[in-house]
């Protein structure tokens, strides 16, 4: 008579895979090393393309398109003069892409970069309490920002003064650019051209 429990050893050995050789538990193995990568540009995505802001402080307003930055974000401007949007970064995936444009000639934003919209410490510690002496400093808009805002809506400024002596459709195109994006309950959005 066969022992039980030999068959169940001699079926384990057959239906079980052995193998040779077996990894030491102490052996290191190589980490996996994340790499971020920029997201490409969304296609109908050029520069002079006006865009709506769908999310943030300025949600529902109408932005004009610079460039893309090196960390993939977008550098959009209002102009601040207009509908009071300064020049910022956006992720693409917060916006909507409209069919109209603005000309960007004269416009030069080749020395704006991620590092221009780089913060100060914020944390001071014990330090910026009024007891210690030392008031926190309020946050001020630099020099070099508020240069780049001038100069950035000056330039769209004359193109959006140009394009409006051309004919009667440029002429809303400053006036569209102020206006803020909207649905109603009766809008169907999938039914729109933007």
């Amino acid at each position: 008579m066969i022992d039980f429990a030999f068959l169940i050893i001699l079926y384990s050995k057959a239906m079980v895979k052995q193998y040779e050789w077996y990894p030491a538990d102490n052996v290191a193995r190589a980490s996996r090393v994340k790499t971020q990568r920029p997201a490409k540009l969304r296609t109908g995505l050029e520069a002079g393309r006006v865009l709506i802001l769908l999310s943030g402080r300025f949600r529902g307003k109408r932005v004009v398109f610079l460039k893309k930055l090196d960390s993939g974000l977008l550098l959009v401007t209002g102009p601040h003069k207009v509908n009071g949007v300064p020049v910022k970064r956006v992720n693409q995936v917060y916006t909507m892409t409209t069919s109209t444009t603005v000309s960007l000639a004269g416009v030069d934003v080749s020395k704006i970069n991620d590092a221009t919209f780089a913060r100060a410490s914020r944390n001071q510690g014990y330090r910026a309490c009024s007891k210690f002496g030392s008031e926190k400093a309020a946050n001020q808009v630099s020099a070099e920002r508020i240069a780049i805002q001038k100069s950035v809506d000056s330039a769209i400024m004359a193109n959006l003064k140009k394009a409006a002596t051309k004919g009667p459709a440029a002429v809303n195109v400053a006036s569209y650019l102020a206006a803020r994006f909207s649905l109603t309950k009766n809008d169907k959005p999938h039914a729109m051209k933007f």
